[in-house]
């Protein structure tokens, strides 16, 4: 492996259902939301770097309530030379980074909603980062 994860934290967290109203209807349409991923990476220092993995709710029509509901998990890692190509950091970022945090990342997400009375949240257990990656690579 060429990189090790040396810190994991929650960087940002909003959950904010504004009425009760927009609680009932989100309890009964949860279906019509989907989730979105974003990854972005920041570089603290040579062979250090901040991997940004987001999630958020968002409904599919623009009709609905909002709810504003977004998680962003962060990963530093260490690389673990100077002499990796850009390619493969790239691949670290987008793909191995996001593939081994997920499921606590999902974990945190989920609870939430569990916890704010929401027992029917349906988000994906697994994510291919792979096939994401090589999508954006074809765009």
């Amino acid at each position: 492996m060429s990189y090790k994860i040396i810190g994991k934290y929650i960087k940002e967290l909003n959950f904010s259902i504004p009425n009760s109203k927009t609680f009932f209807l989100l309890s009964k349409d949860i279906s019509k939301y989907k989730i979105n991923i974003d990854i972005k990476s920041n570089q603290i220092r040579q062979n250090l770097i901040e991997v940004l993995t987001s999630l958020n709710l968002k409904p599919v029509n623009n009709n609905f309530e909002k709810i504003n509901t977004r998680i962003v998990y962060s990963a530093i890692i260490e690389l673990s030379n100077d002499n990796i190509e850009k390619k493969e950091v790239e691949k670290i970022v987008l793909v191995e980074v996001p593939t081994n945090i997920y499921s606590e990342l999902r974990g945190i997400f989920v609870n939430l909603f569990e916890n704010s009375g929401f027992k029917d949240i349906k988000i994906s257990e697994k994510v291919d980062f792979e096939k994401l990656y090589q999508m954006k690579k074809i765009q």
